[in-house]
């Protein structure tokens, strides 16, 4: 299947989705908000792959949302302008809910997602890669909260997700003045796993680590990104009294020495592969 704002590759049970829209700076087009989620729900729901990898093309990793994209044809009629003028604001929100869960379907998705991130990423890039299990970059990759520099506050999921990843004051630095942080300060707050002198030796690394994650048992791998978003968000009581539960109805015994004996015998285990979703998880 052709996409429009992006090429997709599946191989050795890593999906690569590759942002494709290196003359424009890979923004973020209204083709963007539904292809995403439909990708990565499509190679989730059916079981295509054990981790994702996103990455990008050309100078940027993305200049975020394309603004003039969104523009609308001027009303002329009195009464059309009238009732678009009422439901602007229900207009509105109902488009950026639909962007928002653009983004939630990376971090809902039963696979780690991990986002390789070069040159700019600019303020809905940012949203993206915050939704992301892993971020790593280039030594000239940057990101920025670019919406507070003309006049907007971020409302596609920065907000939410990046006071979890780094110190609170640092996000508000960001947010408040709108700069650019480089990719060594990202990764000295942690906010990027680690730096790379060039997009080639990124990818090669990353894909190292993609293979890395694809080899371990594919069930054992969504218990981790579960309970890791689960304490994320409930108390450390919660945090063990799920995984607790989880584990008593999803640890399997067999994978387990499967994954033991592969070790012993320095070969790779030969795990079942996770079951496509019959119905929303």
């Amino acid at each position: 299947m052709s996409h429009s704002c992006f090429d997709v590759q599946i191989a050795n049970n890593i999906a690569h989705i590759i942002l494709n829209r290196p003359e424009k700076r890979n923004s973020m087009i209204p083709a963007f908000w539904s292809e995403l989620p439909a990708i990565i729900r499509d190679i989730d729901e059916n079981a295509k792959a054990r981790v994702i990898v996103l990455s990008s093309t050309g100078p940027h990793f993305t200049s975020g949302l394309d603004v003039t994209s969104f523009q609308q044809a001027e009303i002329t009629d009195p009464a059309a302008k009238r009732a678009a003028r009422i439901t602007a604001g229900a207009d509105f929100y109902g488009t950026v809910r639909k962007m928002q869960q653009a983004f939630t379907a990376l971090e809902e998705c039963r696979l780690p997602v991990i986002a390789a991130i070069q040159g700019g990423c600019i303020g809905g890039g940012v949203d993206l890669i915050t939704a992301c299990d892993m971020r790593y970059a280039t030594e000239d990759a940057f990101i920025t909260i670019f919406e507070t520099n003309i006049g907007m506050t971020a409302d596609v999921g920065t907000f939410p997700r990046i006071s979890k990843l780094i110190a609170d004051g640092v996000a508000r630095e960001l947010a408040y003045t709108g700069r650019r942080m480089p990719a060594a300060e990202a990764r000295e707050v942690g906010l990027v796993n680690k730096v790379f002198a060039d997009q080639d030796v990124m990818m090669k690394a990353v894909m190292d680590i993609a293979a890395e994650i694809a080899s371990k048992a594919p069930l054992a791998i969504m218990g981790c990104k579960r309970m890791m978003n689960y304490s994320r968000d409930h108390t450390v009581q919660e945090g063990l009294d799920y995984i607790a539960i989880w584990n008593a109805s999803m640890l399997q015994r067999e994978e387990i020495f499967e994954a033991m004996k592969a070790n012993a015998e320095k070969r790779p285990g030969e795990f079942v592969d996770l079951p496509p979703v019959r119905g929303h998880i």
